[in-house]
Formats: C-alpha cells, structure tokens, sequence
C-alpha cells in the first residue's frame, strides 16, 4: 500500500514539474529559491569563464593554437576570446620556441598584461628548449626563466585537443583561488633543465688563406686590370609597352 502511495506521489509531482503544458508552480522551499556561495566562488566563476588569451605566437607551435579559432574546434564555446591587446589579456600561451631576441618583448608584453593572469607554456621548445636545448646559441632553455608558468604542455607539437585540456586543468585552478590567498598560489619554483654542452672552438675560416702571398699576388693583379667601359649601344633597349 505504502509503495502505491509513493509511486502516486512520484506521479503527480512528474506530471507537475514536467508537463509543458501546465502552468509552472512556484515552490516555497528555501533550498529551491535561493543559491548560497561566496563572493570567492562567484568572481572565480566568471573568471573561469571569460578568459582571453593574447594573440601572439612565437614559433611553430601557434599554428595549432590559431587552428582552435576555426569552426573544427571553436574554443569560443570555451569563453576564450582571443584579445590582440595586453591590456585586455589575462592569458599567455606561449607558443613555439623562445629566442633571445624575442624574450625582452615576450616580458614586456606579460608586464602590460592585468592581474590576475596566467601562462601557458605549450611545446617542448617552450618548456626546455626542445631540439635547440643541445646546439642553439640563441634559443632560452625554458620561458619560465623569463615569467612564471602556471601549466606547461608538452609536445611537439601539442594537438589542439590537448590545448583544451590545459585550458580545463588551468580554469579548475582558477576556481580554487581566493583573493586572499593569491600570493600562495604563485610559482615557487623554475623548472630544471639540462645546461648546454657546447665548446668554443677556433673557427675553421681565419683569414690566412687571404693573407697568403700567392693571393696578394693575384689581388693585386686583378686591381689594376682596366674596367670595360659599356657603350649606349651594347645596353638593349627596353619596350615602353
């Protein structure tokens, strides 16, 4: 009897709750009327859910992260709307390897970002160096020697499906921040790469062969052979058509 009763009850609120038709009815449970959080939760949430990366790219690797604008893998659905301007960036996702010469830009271009922001280190060049790592005399073995990293992506390259997933594991740390608790969350360490191996060595080319006698000799030979005046007749002319 209590089992009839029950799937009654189940019944009618079913046919209640989801009759289209019916006109909806307003409860009076506190629980179904109010949302209780913090003010933490809700700034964390739109943040989560709003962040812009900057449109920048350093290397190969953007080619996969510009393939996300497309409509194969739309990341807008994601709330990232790419911004071509620091000021209005709160992500970095440095793309492809880091040079020497790109690295004072790439730390000015973080410094013009507003706080709270974040970076995303995608590609082995990006992280250690990658294959410049051994032999390059201007790639930066790491960005996080030039800015903190808050998630790094291997690969090489990383697939843009793999961008998605740093995206996910990055917009879960920021809903665990707290305004209070910010300056906890920062990195504390640098990542540890393998110093290069390289050696200095005598270049092969030094000049000597220039400085030989039998080469001074056939410089100077040459130097004082007449130049071959060309006349006006000998230039072909030209169709004005």
């Amino acid at each position: 009897m209590a089992e009839a009763l029950s799937i009654g009850a189940l019944r009618d609120q079913r046919s209640a709750s989801c009759n289209p038709v019916a006109a909806p009815s307003v409860t009076s449970d506190l629980s179904e009327n109010v949302i209780l959080t913090t003010l933490d939760d809700l700034h964390n949430w739109a943040r989560l859910s709003s962040l812009w990366p900057l449109l920048y790219g350093t290397a190969c690797c953007f080619i996969e992260f510009a393939a996300l604008i497309g409509s194969r893998f739309d990341f807008d659905r994601f709330g990232l709307v790419p911004r071509s301007s620091p000021r209005q960036a709160d992500l970095l996702i440095v793309a492809g390897t880091v040079t020497m010469k790109m690295a004072p830009a790439l730390v000015r271009l973080y410094e013009q970002m507003p706080e709270p922001k974040y970076v995303i280190a995608m590609g082995a060049c990006t992280i250690t160096g990658g294959m410049f790592s051994a032999d390059s005399t201007t790639a930066v073995r790491g960005v996080d020697k030039l800015i903190p990293v808050d998630l790094y992506l291997p690969g090489c390259p990383p697939r843009p499906e793999a961008i998605f997933d740093a995206v996910i594991k990055l917009r879960k740390k920021v809903g665990n921040e707290a305004l209070s608790e910010r300056g906890n969350l920062l990195p504390t360490h640098r990542y540890c790469t393998v110093p290069h191996q390289m050696k200095a060595v005598e270049p092969i080319v030094d000049g000597r062969y220039l400085r030989a006698e039998t080469q001074q000799a056939a410089l100077a030979a040459a130097a004082g052979l007449p130049v071959q005046a060309t006349s006006p007749a000998a230039i072909p002319a030209t169709n004005p058509a």
